[in-house]
């Protein structure tokens, strides 16, 4: 029988990767990735008022770049006519403004270095003012318009970012049709889309991030955003009604893409969905145990049957969608603003003196500064690692608060703050170092306590992605502060993985994501147990956590 493959392209925060895949059995043929030049270079941004914009060329380039690379590694033609569908998954929400025909204002020349008509970065804050309007707005409703999402809504969605682009940019604002996700643009791209009508929204990012629901017929009426502010009076009109799975197909190639990439016509283009929920799919994901993607940030996916669920929301976490991840199953998210940000941050900090000082010094050859360099920024992480885990744990050790990005769930507040505690002369880089790693761990514990409390059971973690794979430090401390193993998933590219499992799913090769998740998945390499003499300590530990966080939270 003839093989068929599909690709799966995930779009980062930093990189967009695409990888080639057997359908059959889920082998990797090939895979590239594509640094975006434009963010590499800082561009459109401005980290101290928490500004993150992305250009949209960025994606572009990056999506053609990859894919025919991954042909060309393949080495042999007869792939790239056996390829049977492309799905993709992005950051979010990372939404743009977009004109009648679905262009983003900033492929215009008008806009064309303009942020606010660029795609707004899932980690720009530059809207905490309007979270907190809609939060306080949603209160004079007898519609609960926030219960799918916990209740709080974030600076980092949908409505927030399009409100503040509306009120800071007259242009954009005059300019501007519709905003869409980044997740959504991607395969109207592909197909050639040329109405920003005939966008086939996914409900990952509409549900999750949109406010949109069945319950409550869709979106919420235009009567709730227009007396938010009368600069969102009609634009309801001017969005969706309807919503997809990433299990349905968003159309196929069109001619001018096809040509770009070197495939067919015939090639099926799968509706987009979140990084993360396309992650958990790549990683395997079972009913009731935390999915946790952990990169820059975490988003910590769980399953749950309908039945099962009922009428119960969790409170305080970023939504519960049906069909958000594996149609037919209730999806729900939570996560940290920072994970592998806050490591990070701490190298940033400690770099600073061989970027600073080593780039002046005089006696000292270039080459041998940045072989200097290299050595540094290679091996400072995995040595903080290793001096950290050599040291012991006391009730009385240095103790940090994980919010350098605001805090994401539990209970979403992005004007929080990270801090250190208990510092004295004997604190070192390792010290610190340690007391930032549990303090993502204590996070991610309180992002389990908040399932169990609300009704919903966590029966086990799975580690997707790069930090899972490669920091067993933190993943060992991890296991020990939420008293639970953690299955560290083969694949590291899990949401490129995800991503061509739903390209198989919507190409009809499997009739359900479940049957393409047993096929292609790629199973498990490792498992952290919890140490018993570790958890008491920790335990301990979180209490502290716990105090300082509410002490900060009170007098921010």
């Amino acid at each position: 029988m003839s093989k068929s493959y599909v690709i799966g392209v995930d779009y980062g925060s930093d990189s967009v990767r695409s990888v080639l895949v057997d359908a059959g059995n889920g082998q990797e043929i090939s895979s590239s990735v594509f640094y975006y030049p434009r963010w590499k270079r800082g561009e459109f941004c401005d980290p101290a008022s928490s500004q993150f914009r992305q250009h949209p060329l960025d994606y572009i380039e990056g999506l053609e770049t990859t894919i025919r690379a991954c042909l060309e590694k393949a080495g042999d033609p007869a792939i790239a006519k056996a390829v049977k569908a492309i799905s993709v998954d992005t950051t979010g929400s990372t939404p743009v403004a977009v004109d009648e025909r679905g262009v983003p204002l900033s492929l215009t020349e008008k806009f064309a270095d303009n942020p606010n008509a660029m795609f707004v970065l899932w980690k720009d804050h530059t809207a905490v003012r309007e979270a907190q309007e809609i939060n306080d707005h949603a209160k004079k409703f007898d519609t609960d318009y926030l219960q799918y999402v916990g209740g709080i809504y974030s600076s980092e969605w949908f409505w927030a970012k399009l409100l503040h682009v509306l009120r800071v940019d007259e242009d954009v604002r005059g300019a501007l049709y519709t905003w869409v996700e980044h997740c959504d643009y991607i395969p109207f791209l592909l197909t050639g889309g040329s109405r920003a009508t005939d966008i086939k929204r996914s409900v990952c990012a509409a549900g999750h991030k949109s406010l949109w629901a069945e319950t409550f017929g869709g979106l919420p009426p235009d009567g709730f955003f227009s007396a938010l502010d009368p600069l969102l009076s009609g634009f309801v009109d001017r969005l969706f009604t309807q919503t997809y799975t990433s299990a349905e197909q968003a159309g196929t190639l069109s001619e001018e893409w096809a040509h770009r990439l070197g495939l067919s016509t015939e090639v099926v283009v799968g509706v987009g969905a979140f990084d993360c929920h396309m992650g958990a799919v790549g990683g395997q994901i079972e009913p009731y145990y935390l999915s946790k993607v952990m990169g820059t940030s975490t988003c910590d996916m769980l399953v749950a049957p309908k039945d099962d669920v009922n009428n119960t929301l969790v409170r305080g976490i970023c939504g519960q969608v049906d069909g958000s991840i594996i149609p037919g199953m209730i999806g729900m998210e939570a996560g940290q603003s920072a994970f592998g940000d806050a490591y990070a941050w701490f190298k940033q900090v400690l770099m600073w003196p061989v970027a600073n000082l080593l780039a002046g010094a005089q006696n000292i050859a270039d080459e041998d500064k940045a072989t200097i360099a290299e050595l540094i920024d290679t091996q400072l992480i995995p040595q903080l690692s290793k001096q950290a885990e050599a040291l012991p744990v006391t009730d009385s050790s240095e103790l940090a608060i994980d919010w350098f990005n605001g805090r994401r769930t539990p209970d979403a507040d992005q004007t929080l703050k990270g801090a250190l505690s208990g510092l004295h002369l004997g604190t070192d880089a390792v010290r610190i170092f340690r007391s930032i790693v549990e303090a993502t761990c204590f996070g991610a514990k309180r992002i389990v306590e908040r399932f169990v409390e609300q009704g919903v059971p966590v029966k086990g973690l799975i580690g997707l992605g790069g930090v899972a794979k490669k920091a067993p430090f933190i993943m060992q401390t991890m296991a020990d502060v939420i008293n639970m193993p953690i299955r560290i998933h083969k694949t590291e590219q899990t949401c490129a993985i995800g991503a061509a499992m739903f390209a198989a799913t919507a190409a009809g090769i499997y009739p359900r994501v479940e049957d393409a998740m047993a096929a292609m998945g790629q199973g498990f390499e490792q498992t952290y147990e919890p140490r018993p003499e570790m958890v008491e300590i920790y335990a301990q530990r979180y209490e502290q956590y716990k105090k300082l966080g509410g002490f900060l939270e009170a007098n921010k």
